[in-house]
């Protein structure tokens, strides 16, 4: 049994990739074509269809498939809650001195390989778990590591509600100071949770994550 771990979650959807309806790229009327403005910077409507396309076309590759695809409904807004989510951690982390390097991330991920059994195991325990496309396991790896440096670096205990309450406190004020605006269509940003309304929290809750059981 691997140790259970609180991951950034990237998950949930609906429908074969060949059926899986297409995103418009009208937007709102304020940022035509943006899912989300951050910090005055644009996620397009194109760049999130990308990353559901990415998971779409791997869950249909697995033996697992139509399973995958019919239990993640909600792929376009949990994936866009992500995207966001990113940008404000990366702030956070950034003022707090943060950082994570290209050798942390193999670190990690050789570990994890190693008890998985293998490369291709892990990804496709993250893809099953977390609805992670294989090319996103590094940079899915990087946010759980600017997290935990995060947590580290504000004395944040991540076990305990409090660590819990304080951590989440730090990147509301950084969410409210980059001034998150989603398009309508995909719901609205919380500040003070941290998260698209309309999805589950992807990081405060205990998930099955890449160094566990499979």
């Amino acid at each position: 049994m691997l140790r259970r771990r609180t991951v950034l979650s990237v998950s949930v959807s609906a429908a074969l990739l060949a059926a899986a309806p297409l995103l418009t790229a009208c937007g709102s009327d304020a940022h035509p074509g943006a899912a989300a403005i951050v910090d005055g910077k644009r996620i397009t409507v194109a760049q999130l269809q990308a990353k559901v396309k990415d998971v779409r076309r791997a869950q249909s590759e697995s033996p697992q498939g139509g399973q995958l695809i019919s239990s993640t409904g909600q792929l376009s807004l949990v994936t866009l809650n992500g995207m966001i989510f990113e940008r404000v951690l990366e702030r956070s982390a950034d003022r707090a001195g943060v950082t994570v390097t290209r050798s942390d991330v193999q670190q990690w991920r050789t570990t994890a390989e190693k008890e998985l059994g293998g490369p291709d195991r892990l990804k496709a325990v993250w893809l099953q778990q977390q609805s992670v496309a294989p090319d996103e396991v590094d940079a899915t790896v990087r946010n759980q590591l600017l997290l935990d440096g995060l947590a580290k670096k504000i004395g944040a205990d991540r076990t305990s509600a409090e660590g819990q309450r304080r951590l989440v406190d730090n990147l509301a004020r950084t969410s409210r100071a980059m001034g998150v605006d989603v398009n309508p269509r995909f719901g609205t940003w919380n500040d003070r949770r941290v998260i698209l309304g309309a999805t589950k929290d992807p990081w405060i809750s205990h998930a099955t994550g890449a160094r566990q059981q499979a």
